[in-house]
Parts: C-alpha cells; structure tokens; sequence
C-alpha cells in the first residue's frame, strides 16, 4: 500500500524568504487554500518585531498553537505560510495536524536575504530581526517530511522547483 497523499504543506523559512508570495501562487495554480501565518500573531508579537526586538520560545508557541489549528479547517490541499524554523515547531505541526504535512524549506543565505527584505514594503519585520531568525533556524534534516528549495532565481523557476517537488506527494 502506498503513503497517503499529503494535503498540507507549510512552507518554512527565515522572514523575507517568500513564503507568502510563493504560498500565495501555489494556493493558485493548485486551487487550493492558502493560510497566511502572520494573520495569526497576537497585537503583542507584531509590537515586538516591529520594535526590532525577537520574539521568545513563549511568543512563538502562542502563536504556533493558532496557526496548527487553522491549517487543518479547511478541505483540499492547504499551503501555510509559517516560519517553523525550529525542529520542535514542525514536529508540533505535524503531530498536532492529524494527517500527513510536507514541509517546503525555502532556502536563503543572508546577503539574499538582506536584498529582498530591503525591497519589501509594508511588513512588520524589520531587517535587524534577521539575524535572530538565522540563530533559531533548524534547516530540517533528512529525517523529516521536507523539501530544502533553492529560492535564487526568478519567483518561475523558484514556482517550478517546488513543484517538482511537491507534485508526486498529492
């Protein structure tokens, strides 16, 4: 018997990375739902990030606790936009989601990082924080349902990678 196909698929990564873009037109081209993480921080979370200051192990479980919830309302394929940039967060995830969750680990290093995030307006998250987000990240290993992305490129060939990717686990 094969594995179960998988209808949640968070896509992880350090601030700036993409994931509500990319999340975004996957949720498209998939006609599928997309839950956008950030929705989810309580008023007292986005203060602290938009005051330059990390959130803490604490802030950070308040507000993965809602975010596990929410991914698993609706029906279909469901793409959600959440750091998850600890081992213990995705594990949460996945246990907490009651079915199969693929991860897709949009991968960056910092001067990329930097560039995007100076390009971006209107977010919440400031640049100072991304060094805070490179000490927490744990870049899932091979024991773990992921997918490690590549996003240099253009937004296509980025759309492209991650299809290659997830199209044999729906």
């Amino acid at each position: 018997m094969g594995l179960a196909p998988v209808r949640l698929f968070v896509l992880m990564g350090i601030t700036g990375s993409g994931k509500s873009s990319y999340g975004a037109i996957l949720a498209d081209r998939k006609k599928a739902t997309y839950i956008e993480g950030d929705d989810f921080h309580p008023p007292a979370n986005i203060a602290n990030m938009s005051a330059g200051m990390p959130l803490s192990d604490d802030d950070r479980w308040t507000w993965l606790k809602v975010v596990a919830a929410q991914m698993t309302i609706p029906t279909g394929v469901v793409f959600v936009g959440c750091s998850a940039l600890r081992k213990c967060y995705r594990e949460y995830l996945t246990n907490t989601a009651g079915m199969p969750v693929h991860f897709i680990y949009l991968d960056a290093d910092r001067p990329m990082i930097v560039k995007r995030m100076t390009a971006r307006d209107n977010h919440f998250m400031p640049i100072s924080l991304i060094d805070s987000q490179f000490d927490v990240l744990e870049v899932p290993d091979d024991k773990e349902s992921a997918s490690h992305i590549d996003i240099s490129g253009s937004k296509d060939a980025v759309i492209t990678r991650i299809l290659a990717a997830i199209d044999p686990l729906i």
